[in-house]
């Protein structure tokens, strides 16, 4: 059982990394002046988040692990970019929901 859950953590990790990829390159791909006119923090610092989040992904190991903590707080910044800022910043700049 014990081999089972350290698969399921293997994928959760690498799932996350490209989840953290894509947060970080929408943000490096939008215009500085989309995050203010939104109402969110600068572009600078929403990179510098969604980078250091990215970070954390990849050198941690994942969930279940010494650096849990850090491998969360990780994801919920990504996710928060994901799901706050993103849609805000493509309103802002006249682009719809686009998959």
């Amino acid at each position: 059982m014990a081999n089972l859950d350290g698969y399921i953590v293997f994928v959760i990790k690498w799932i996350a990394v490209p989840v953290g990829i894509y947060a970080f390159v929408h943000a490096v791909r939008q215009r500085a002046d989309a995050f203010t006119a939104a109402g969110k923090l600068t572009k600078n610092a929403w990179l510098g988040i969604t980078g250091v989040g990215l970070l954390l992904l990849l050198i941690t190991n994942g969930p279940i692990s010494g650096g849990a903590m850090f491998w969360l707080a990780a994801m919920v910044a990504v996710l928060v970019y994901i799901v706050d800022v993103k849609p805000a910043v493509m309103e802002v700049q006249g682009g719809g929901p686009r998959w």
